[in-house]
């Protein structure tokens, strides 16, 4: 099970990896599209960033759902984690939206939103983090 949780792990950072930086993507494309700057290569970017986590999203899920069954290990703690993952995976979600958007050159919210979504993130990554490894109730 120890190899489980290994690839569990492995695959939750390359996810987190595509969370965090996928939305600065999008700053910088709104900042360059402001600027009337080439933003053709950041589309591109976007786009095999996506398909790259929602890969590691898919195997992050699918060994965590591994270990719970091999475990069985719950609790309440457990519950309140997993909330969060559901808004982790709403939050990927809206990523995706966002990403569709910009591959019609449909406008995207300004940059100073895009930021908060970027940073937004962590409010959801913390505690998933603070809860798996203390498991306080």
């Amino acid at each position: 099970m120890l190899w489980i949780k290994a690839l569990h792990v492995l695959f939750v950072i390359a996810w987190l990896a595509g969370i965090f930086y996928l939305p600065r993507i999008f700053v910088h494309y709104a900042e360059g599209l402001a600027r009337g700057e080439d933003v053709r290569r950041l589309i591109i970017m976007a786009r095999r960033l996506f398909g790259f986590m929602t890969m590691m999203a898919v195997l992050a899920l699918a060994f965590g759902l591994t270990l719970w069954l091999g475990y069985h290990d719950g609790g309440l703690w457990l519950t309140v984690k997993l909330g969060f993952v559901g808004a982790l995976l709403v939050y990927h979600g809206v990523c995706g939206w966002l990403l569709a958007r910009l591959v019609r050159q449909e406008r995207l919210p300004g940059a100073l939103a895009l930021r908060l979504l970027n940073e937004s993130s962590l409010l959801l990554v913390v505690p998933i983090i603070l809860l798996a490894v203390v498991k306080p109730f």
